[in-house]
């Protein structure tokens, strides 16, 4: 049997009987939506190399040139990994075109809460819409308080979308807690920020991933970012208002959420070799490396600079950081992670979820709420799916907690056209007994468009 059969219907998985080679990732995808945004707000020309070429990053650059921009897509310079270079030309943040039809954001909330941030302080209407299933998804944590800063956003069911935005020319800055952490309404409070009157203050429990504020800092705005020792606690990012964004380049790393799937693959299959080129090793992003490093996978790491600038690490970095990393067979043990992890490796725990299967011992992973919001129930589909395949877990409440080691059997499971479940399934299939077929597996092209490509090739 083929190590997988894809079909229009699904996919099927074989055992395989080694994983080795290297690999070089899709870029990430979270840097790729905001260098093609940011790319926008510029006046100017901005190349953005390396970027990810999933259905998610085309649903942003599409956004993009119906606002004004234009907009050039060239063949990257990895297309192993099926990344992209971006040419953007932009009028600027002053000069966004008023669509003439509904932006479409596919699948991509990121796409959707972003650019509801951005057209929130600009004086324009424009009605932000996607696919089924993010039709699905709530927008309240963004529509709150991009209200409160003066916008005028509703939803035409309820806080989800089709959403309409009517932007300000006149934004109120406002100092907002977020009830539950998340990047993307970090994010789209900055964007609408830039706009507003005033400091604009975010509090976190949390911190998230800091990319927005990095690549806002290399264009020439100032972020400030700090750990709140207050008896708040959680973390603390500040904009001032009324400032430009400048031109810049972007050379686009790889995607860390993309290479914890090879390094589940890698810690769990008995006989496994892979090495992974470029990751970025963001501090926000990196989660899943140490957690899987705390289980006992045999991970290498040698670090580097994606843009070989220096960093300074108080007044705000200029590049990501990123390395290769090897990982090999290894042997497991149970870990607990407390909701501030679960957090920060949000993406990461449907694979975390497989990797804990294989471990010995009881794993909990503590206030995984935020996953009943995705694509799909992630906490409900990656339990159906893994008990399938024969799995000891289950949810309590929030929290996911699984028995291992168990051997794991191929079974049929149904994907939910969650791109991060299919992936999981598919890893999962490396190492069952017998075939796993997986129900649409071809939404993995949301984030991963290469990722059979590279099935096949580590078992080559």
């Amino acid at each position: 049997m083929a190590a997988a059969t894809t079909t229009p219907s699904g996919a099927t998985i074989a055992r395989a009987a080694r994983l080795g080679g290297a690999l070089r990732l899709p870029g990430d995808k979270s840097i790729s939506h905001r260098a093609l945004m940011l790319a926008l707000l510029a006046t100017g020309t901005s190349n953005v190399r390396g970027a990810g070429d999933g259905a998610d990053v085309r649903s942003t650059a599409g956004v993009v040139e119906a606002l004004g921009a234009t907009v050039e897509r060239l063949a990257g310079g990895a297309p192993e990994a099926g990344n992209v270079d971006y040419v953007v030309r932009s009028p600027g943040a002053d000069d966004l075109r008023r669509p003439d039809r509904a932006l479409d954001c596919g699948n991509s909330g990121t796409t959707m809460r972003l650019f509801a941030g951005i057209l929130a302080g600009r004086p324009i209407r424009a009605i932000l819409d996607g696919d089924a299933s993010l039709r699905r998804r709530p927008m309240a944590r963004v529509v709150e308080p991009l209200r409160a800063m003066g916008a005028h956003l509703e939803g035409m069911s309820g806080e989800r979308p089709p959403l309409i935005v009517v932007g300000s020319e006149r934004l109120r800055a406002i100092s907002w807690s977020t009830p539950v952490p998340s990047a993307q309404v970090k994010s789209s409070i900055l964007l609408a920020g830039l706009a507003a009157e005033g400091q604009t203050r975010v509090r976190e429990a949390v911190a998230t991933r800091d990319h927005t504020e990095r690549m806002l800092r290399a264009r020439g705005v100032a972020v400030r970012s700090a750990a709140d020792v207050g008896g708040a606690g959680g973390a603390v990012v500040e904009i001032e208002g009324w400032q430009a964004i400048g031109v810049r380049d972007e050379q686009v790393p790889g995607d860390p959420s993309a290479a914890a799937f090879w390094l589940v693959a890698g810690g769990l299959h008995p006989d496994a070799d892979i090495t992974i080129g470029d990751v970025g090793v963001n501090p926000t992003r990196r989660a899943i490396i140490d957690v899987l490093g705390r289980m006992g996978a045999s991970i290498e790491e040698r670090g580097g600079d994606a843009t070989g600038t220096p960093t300074d690490g108080v007044t705000g970095e200029v590049g990501e950081p990123v390395a290769d990393l090897r990982v090999r067979s290894s042997d497991l043990r149970a870990i607990e992670l407390e909701p501030a992890e679960t957090a920060a490796a949000i993406d990461e725990i449907p694979v975390l979820c497989l990797a804990a299967t294989q471990a010995r011992g009881r794993t909990v992973i503590r206030g995984a709420g935020e996953l009943r919001h995705k694509e799909s129930d992630r906490i409900a589909g990656i339990v159906a799916g893994l008990g399938a395949l024969g799995a000891r877990i289950e949810a309590v409440g929030d929290d996911i907690v699984i028995e291992g080691p168990t051997a794991l059997r191929g079974s049929v499971v149904d994907s939910l056209g969650d791109h991060r479940l299919a992936l999981t399934f598919a890893i999962a299939g490396l190492v069952a007994e017998g075939a796993t077929t997986i129900l649409d597996a071809d939404c993995v092209a949301i984030s991963y468009p290469t990722f059979f490509a590279d099935l096949e090739r580590i078992q080559s």
